[in-house]
């Protein structure tokens, strides 16, 4: 009996609209009544038909952009972290409840926040770039589609570093001290230790943040609607899949387009992407594992 309502709240919210969606995505929609059966024309429509095809490329590039810029400054930066906490350096305990403290704030929050941080007038980046004598480097990070995307990639990192900083830590904690102890020595170089028994050994900590932050990547929304709006601001610089997705289903002030179909076809596009790439990095990381 204490599986029924937790299975139920599955089946209702989240089995229930998976399912509905593929439906949806096979049918024609007038608003809120649906029409003829339309096969695959909706699937066709969002890759090749313009102007979505040309949609979909720009909000699909955007999430690539995403992930592999949050791979180097999310997940690179969690190593580092990971491992100077590990070392016990001064601080150490402080450390890791600071590092830690972004994940558990609202995204709304951090989202507002980072808004005025980056205000171009009273934003305290500015005014700090200003007081530093930079202010050649003022600018609004928001308004322009160079720097727009990269300042919601910022904000991210800061908000989640900490996420893949304690899974690493867990992973290097569980290396056997005898180990470290023969390392020892034979080197003094901290680039040995890491590249050769620290990286190797977190392995199944790698194959979980790599594997989240994929799927958290191309399933970016409540960030980028916060900072940059439902039509992905300035100039769809912003956009991307999560954003186009909600825009071709449920409509926006701008356009007033809504289209069930186009939007259902999109969400299962996206969600056939998303678990087949998942599941093709976690049997390939999970390989790796087993060989070190």
């Amino acid at each position: 009996m204490l599986l029924v309502p937790p299975l139920a709240f599955v089946a209702l919210f989240i089995v229930y609209p998976i399912v509905a969606a593929f439906a949806y995505a096979f049918f024609d929609w007038n608003g809120l009544l649906r029409g003829e059966f339309t096969g695959l024309a909706n699937f066709h429509t969002v890759l090749f038909v313009e102007p979505y095809a040309g949609w979909t490329r720009n909000a699909f590039a955007h999430n690539v952009i995403v992930f592999f810029a949050l791979m180097v400054l999310q997940n690179g930066v969690g190593f580092l972290l990971a491992y100077a906490l590990w070392r016990e350096l001064p601080g150490a305990r402080f450390h890791r409840v600071a590092v830690f403290l972004p994940v558990v704030l609202s995204t709304i929050i951090v989202g507002y926040l980072f808004k005025l941080f980056l205000h171009p007038l009273f934003g305290v980046v500015n005014i700090s770039l200003r007081g530093m004598g930079l202010g050649f480097i003022a600018q609004p990070w928001l308004g322009q589609d160079s720097t727009a995307l990269w300042a919601l990639i910022i904000a991210n990192a800061w908000h989640m570093v900490g996420f893949p900083t304690l899974v690493f830590l867990a992973g290097m904690q569980r290396i056997p001290t005898e180990m470290l102890d023969a390392v020892r020595m034979e080197t003094e170089s901290e680039w040995v230790k890491v590249t050769k028994i620290v990286w190797p050994l977190v392995a199944p900590s790698a194959t979980i943040v790599f594997t989240l932050l994929f799927v958290g990547a191309f399933n970016w929304f409540e960030l980028p609607y916060i900072m940059a709006g439902l039509d992905g601001s300035p100039y769809g610089s912003t956009d991307v899949l999560g954003l186009y997705f909600y825009r071709t289903a449920f409509g926006n002030v701008s356009s007033g387009q809504q289209d069930f179909g186009l939007g259902s076809a999109l969400a299962v596009l996206i969600f056939i992407f998303i678990a087949a790439i998942a599941s093709v990095i976690t049997v390939r990381l999970r390989a790796r594992e087993i060989q070190i």
